[in-house]
């Protein structure tokens, strides 16, 4: 007997990446070049087809269609089915400029501006001007409607004249190596003529992986050559090695091995997770190493967050966080290195949601850091490095080091903390960001609290922005020098993907009106539903002095924090 409250559970083929992608399409993508390495026995079967209804879809591009843009995170990769796609190789001081890839260049208020808003604010909130629906002043259009939207250079002619680049032809892919790492783009390629593409999420791209050995033997060789390579290139730890050592590199980068933990990009998995932590269950974080175990190497964070702890009691106690360009496992190696008595890890490792780490095996961590002539690494100095921030964390309140953790508050670069006995609820920083923002406060004063402390619904400037994913047509973007995370007011099409992918409840979805208050509605739609935006704290960019919101605050009550620095963070709570 069927009841109201008998339903199906979803499955992976009811959330496709195209819904309109129909047996005829899928015939198409199962016949392209791209796949003719693919076994023919699972080319042809039911589950390559599901993959590929679950994870791909064609995208036809016209010329001067930017497909990926430098900066940009991205969940995907492409395949080239037909016609020519330009990648930009000039260097990045003499690149296109950001206003030409859409992006808004904020340009700092003079004081005679600053002063003058205070006086030339709208009276309605949200007031967006008619004209900025007409036209655009950046050198980029858009075109197409919803996830389909496309934003497109106006002089493609120009632009290639100007602009160093080369050339992707049918057959060839790209954008593997950021959505298999969740990492930005780092090239920007447009279409030169008309075409034809096969867009397919990184779940898809890894199940065909598993099945195309040349594809993922392909992938993972460029993987090392460009972005593996660089990435250990950059640490302080192999910082020795940078010039005339491209051997020891090529060696690092094929010895290492990588991996990956967690769900790729689900922001709800990252809010159950959180809630798990803050009930003191950390079941549902990936263990990466083990307290009591031998290390086999050094960890080290390429993408995400980890929690090191260790144990107490009967259960486990949060000693430290880790993020991008942070390692694991050094100081037992260097403890061990010369004894015949190894060192057991002294903490253990979890994943906080996605991560993506590089393990460097012992053999090559002692041959490259412990016993290389150059290394700059000293084992006093590393190991004082190492144990300092694990003490500093130490010198917080446990259960407010347990509610950032915990919460994943840690992966903000600008979180705003406030103090919830200084604060005496006047309200100044919410007008003071008013005032900044044409009578439009960009945060809440509101989020949850832990042993006194707030940290308000304010935007973050994640290290690992998870709103970035999905954005089509690039309006939220990091900025490429500050790595402050910002919204082009006039590429976003209010589709609302970005806050439905927060985790943290910082982006609000607004409706905008005319210089009389009225509503502006889309009339393109029957309904004629009033037009939103999103819209966010953007650290008041185009203000001197910084966020208005902690230089309004009269009892010094907030700050805006980059929670890496955790010695500013026990400054901040001990004062």
């Amino acid at each position: 007997m069927t009841t109201e409250s008998d339903v199906r559970r979803k499955t992976q083929s009811d959330i496709a990446f195209d819904e309109g992608l129909d047996e005829a399409a899928i015939d198409e993508l199962v016949a392209a070049s791209a796949f003719e390495t693919l076994d023919p026995e699972y080319r042809q079967s039911d589950r390559f087809r599901a993959t590929l209804k679950a994870h791909a879809r064609i995208v036809d591009v016209q010329p001067a269609d930017i497909v990926v843009r430098e900066g940009d995170w991205g969940n995907s990769a492409f395949f080239i089915l037909s016609g020519r796609i330009a990648v930009e190789i000039e260097p990045p001081e003499s690149g296109m400029p950001q206003e030409m890839l859409g992006r808004r260049r904020d340009r700092p208020k003079s004081l005679l501006q600053a002063l003058t808003q205070l006086f030339t604010n709208h009276r309605f909130p949200e007031f967006r001007g008619r004209f900025s629906f007409a036209g655009s002043k950046s050198a980029v259009q858009r075109r197409g409607a919803g996830n389909a939207t496309r934003i497109y250079l106006q002089d493609l002619d120009g632009v290639l004249k100007k602009y160093a680049h080369a050339f992707l032809e049918p057959g060839q892919f790209f954008g593997e190596i950021a959505a298999l790492g969740r990492t930005r783009r780092t090239a920007t390629l447009f279409a030169v003529e008309h075409g034809r593409l096969i867009e397919i999420r990184w779940q898809g791209l890894r199940d065909i992986m598993r099945r195309d050995e040349g594809i993922q033997a392909l992938i993972d060789k460029r993987f090392r050559e460009r972005s593996l390579r660089a990435f250990l290139e950059a640490s302080p730890m192999f910082s020795h090695l940078r010039e005339g050592h491209d051997d020891a590199l090529s060696e690092l980068a094929n010895g290492v091995e990588l991996k990956v933990f967690g769900e790729y990009g689900r922001a709800q998995s990252f809010r159950k997770m959180a809630d798990e932590a803050m009930a003191g269950d950390f079941s549902g974080e990936h263990l990466i190493a083990s307290q009591g175990d031998y290390p086999n190497g050094i960890v080290m964070i390429r993408c995400g967050l980890a929690r090191v702890s260790h144990k107490f009691h009967h259960g486990e106690r949060t000693a430290s966080y880790l993020g991008p360009g942070q390692d694991f496992g050094f100081n037992e190696i260097m403890a061990g290195h010369g004894s015949n008595k190894p060192v057991s890890l002294q903490h253990s490792l979890r994943a906080l949601g996605y991560l993506m780490a590089v393990v460097v095996p012992t053999a090559l961590v002692e041959k490259y850091i412990l016993n290389h002539p150059d290394s700059p690494w000293h084992h006093k100095v590393q190991e004082t490095e190492a144990t300092g921030r694990s003490n500093a964390v130490q010198r917080v309140d446990q259960d407010l080091v347990e509610f950032l953790v915990g919460n994943r508050f840690v992966n903000g670069t600008a979180t705003m903390l406030i103090d919830m006995d200084r604060c005496t609820r006047c309200d100044d920083c919410v007008r003071a960001c008013a005032a900044s923002h044409d009578n439009n406060p960009r945060f809440l004063r509101n989020g949850p609290i832990n042993n006194g402390v707030m940290v308000a619904n304010a935007c973050m400037h994640c290290r690992d922005p998870i709103c970035m994913i999905e954005c089509p047509t690039g309006a939220i973007s990091r900025k490429l020098d500050d790595g402050e995370v910002a919204i082009n007011d006039e590429s976003c099409i209010g589709c609302g993907t970005c806050s439905n992918n927060c985790p943290y409840d910082a982006i609000r979805m607004v409706e905008i009106r005319d210089s009389g208050g009225l509503f502006l509605r889309d009339r393109s739609v029957a309904s004629r539903a009033p037009i939103t935006k999103a819209t966010k704290c953007d650290l008041c960019v185009e203000q001197k002095g910084g966020p208005a919101c902690q230089r309004a605050c009269p009892h010094d009550a907030m700050i805006r924090l980059d929670m890496s620095d955790v010695e500013q963070l026990v400054q901040w709570h001990n004062q």
